[in-house]
């Protein structure tokens, strides 16, 4: 693990929600991605069983101002100012993943999208698009 991803790993682990669920941060060749590894605590709907929507939504999120942190260098944590979450089809019962790209950067807020999937990256089961604010 790169020290970028191991700086991005004790973030998320000073986040109680990111601990609680299990976040993990990976690397690869086109940048950070956040692992989800699957736990029962995480199922919504118990009759599909489905990912509950609020951790489809965090994990989100999270991923979104990671990668913001990652990219920008950033001390402190950004403020979600506006988050949009399309949820485009069931999260199954199995490990999930985040990533996120930075639209447009400007003097004080950032445009973001952050996309989730499964197990093929082409095919998503939501995706955000936010806007947050520096803090400097």
């Amino acid at each position: 693990m790169s020290a970028a991803a191991m700086a991005q790993e004790a973030l998320l682990n000073s986040i109680p929600y990111c601990r609680w669920m299990g976040i993990k941060v990976l690397q690869d060749g086109e940048g950070l991605v956040l692992e989800l590894p699957f736990d029962q605590k995480l199922i919504g709907n118990t009759i599909l069983p489905a990912l509950h929507g609020g951790v489809i939504g965090a994990l989100l999120e999270t991923a979104a101002l990671a990668q913001v942190v990652h990219e920008l260098d950033c001390v402190e944590l950004p403020k979600p100012v506006d988050m949009a979450i399309d949820y485009l089809r069931s999260g199954r019962a199995l490990a999930s993943y985040a990533r996120a790209r930075i639209v447009k950067r400007g003097r004080r807020t950032v445009n973001v999208h952050a996309q989730m999937w499964q197990e093929d990256e082409t095919r998503p089961i939501a995706s955000l698009r936010g806007h947050v604010l520096l803090r400097r």
